[in-house]
C-alpha cells in the first residue's frame, strides 16, 4: 500500500490535496465504519467490494468510484473472491463540493461510474506518481503546484465524465443548480465587491434570467438576496465588541460605512450602532 501524506493547511484555496495513495487489497479487508474531515474519493482500477453509507450498500466494480463526505459515517470492505485495487485522493476546499456538484456527485449520489475514453484513472495514477516523487526529494514549492495542477486536471475529468448525465437533467433541476451555485457564489464571496452580473458570469447566465429564477425559486430578486445575505452576517459581527462599524462594514463588502450604516437601517429598521447597544446590552 501507498499513503502519501501532505500538511494539513486550512483550506483557503478553491482545492487542496490531503493525500493520496493506491493499494491493492486483501480478500475482505476492510475499513471503518469511520468519519473523515475531507472529501476522499476513490477509484477502483480492478476487482470489486462494497461502500456503505446512508444505510445504502453499493456493489461496485473497475471503472466505478466513490466519493466519501465529510462528517459521514461510512464504511467499504473488498470482495472475498475478487478484491478491489484501488487509488484514492483525499482533498478539501472553497470550491471542493461546488465542482463535485457539477461532476454530478453528491451526498445522496456519491457514485461514479467512468464513461469510455474518459480519463479519471490515469489522472489519479499520475498524480499518485508524482506524490511519490515529491515525498521522496523532500519539500519543494514548485513540485506542490504541480500536485495541485494535477489535482484540478483531476477534478476536470470528473465534471467531463458527468456532461451525459448534466445535459440529461429537467430543466426544474437545471434551475435547482444554478440556485445551489448562486447562493453558494454569495456565500463564498459576500465580503468582496461583487455584483449581480458577476454571479450571473460565473454561471454562464444572463443577469435578466439569473433574476427570473430567485424570484421564481426563491421569491425575492438576487440584489435583494445578497443585501439581506450581508446585512445577517453584519449583524453576527455587530456582536463583537472589538469591531468597529467601519470593520463590519468592511467585512460585508461596503468601503463606505455610511452607505453600509443606511443599507442596514433599511433592511433592520436601526442603525448598525442601535443594533449593537441593544444585542450588547441584553
Amino acid at each position: 500500500m501507498k499513503d502519501i501524506h501532505f500538511f494539513k493547511e486550512p483550506f483557503t484555496t478553491d482545492l487542496n490535496i490531503y493525500h493520496c495513495g493506491i493499494e491493492d487489497c486483501r480478500p475482505g479487508h476492510s475499513f471503518g465504519p469511520a468519519v473523515r474531515d475531507h472529501y476522499l474519493f476513490h477509484y477502483i482500477l480492478d476487482g470489486k467490494g462494497s461502500f456503505i453509507v446512508n444505510s445504502q450498500r453499493y456493489f461496485l466494480k473497475k471503472g466505478q468510484g466513490f466519493l466519501i463526505y465529510p462528517e459521514i459515517v461510512t464504511y467499504y470492505e473488498a470482495d472475498l473472491v475478487d478484491p478491489w485495487h484501488y487509488v484514492w485522493v483525499g482533498f478539501n476546499g472553497l470550491k471542493a463540493e461546488t465542482h463535485l456538484d457539477a461532476a454530478g456527485l453528491s451526498r445522496e449520489n456519491p457514485i461514479l461510474s467512468k464513461r469510455d475514453g474518459n480519463k479519471i484513472d490515469d489522472c489519479l495514477l499520475t498524480l499518485v506518481q508524482t506524490a511519490e516523487e515529491h515525498n521522496n526529494k523532500g519539500d519543494n514549492y514548485g513540485k506542490t503546484l504541480h500536485l495541485q495542477g494535477l489535482l484540478y486536471i483531476f477534478v476536470s475529468e470528473m465534471i467531463e465524465n458527468a456532461v451525459p448525465h448534466r445535459a440529461s437533467l429537467s430543466n426544474a433541476d437545471l434551475q435547482d443548480v444554478y440556485i445551489r451555485k448562486a447562493l453558494e457564489f454569495i456565500k463564498t464571496n459576500y465580503s468582496r465587491h461583487i455584483n449581480i452580473k458577476m454571479i450571473a458570469d460565473s454561471l454562464g447566465l444572463s443577469r435578466s434570467y439569473l433574476a427570473v429564477l430567485f424570484k421564481k425559486r426563491l421569491k425575492i430578486g438576487p440584489q435583494d438576496y445578497l443585501i439581506h445575505f450581508r446585512v445577517e452576517r453584519a449583524c453576527d459581527f455587530l456582536r463583537n465588541p472589538l469591531l468597529s462599524i467601519g470593520d463590519v462594514a468592511r467585512s460585508v463588502g461596503y468601503d463606505d460605512p455610511l452607505a453600509f450604516s443606511k443599507m442596514f437601517k433599511k433592511v433592520k429598521g436601526l442603525s448598525p450602532s442601535e443594533f449593537r447597544k441593544y444585542h450588547i446590552q441584553t
